[in-house]
């Protein structure tokens, strides 16, 4: 490339943006003035009353309470939960964890151990995806949704899980 060219391109581009420049800055248009203006006022709105707020909420099927009522409503509801938890202790049944798996593309048998582990399932995570193996089921980890359960058998766990 030749060293005119080159100075030519660059002096028509240094022209170009002092003229750009020069009608930006200088420009009095209709357009500029307008975005200058105030927006215009807001509708006026109304001051209502605290009773008529309550009586508007009310009938938009709001609960309305003080401060006072809520703390004594929250204060009432957890003294009821104290008193109902020793009488389920007294039946003493187990009770049955359910687990809702849902696995994603890319998960392995260790990622599904690591969830049965977090629910009290499966002892170790490691140990799952091993006797997953020796199985031969790591192919048939499948992305979906599935239910299992604290009273469900290990065998019964893996054969929902890997289909």
């Amino acid at each position: 490339m030749r060293i005119n060219l080159l100075s030519s391109f660059a002096a028509g581009i240094l022209i170009t943006t002092a003229i750009c420049g020069t009608v930006y800055f200088t420009d009095n248009s209709k357009v500029a003035k307008a975005s200058a203006k105030p927006a215009a006022k807001p509708a006026e709105t109304q001051t209502l009353s605290e009773k008529e707020m309550k009586e508007k909420l009310a009938a938009a099927g709001y609960v309305i309470q003080t401060k006072a009522e809520y703390d004594k409503s929250v204060k009432e509801a957890k003294t009821s939960v104290q008193k109902q938890t020793p009488a389920e202790d007294n039946k003493s049944t187990k009770t049955v964890t359910k687990l809702i798996v849902n696995v994603s593309e890319g998960m392995t048998s260790i990622d599904v151990g690591n969830m049965l582990v977090k629910a009290g399932m499966v002892q170790n995570a490691f140990d799952f995806s091993k006797v997953i193996e020796k199985r031969e089921l790591t192919d048939k980890l499948r992305p979906g949704v599935f239910v299992v359960d604290s009273n469900m058998t290990f065998d019964q766990i893996v054969g929902t899980i890997f289909k």
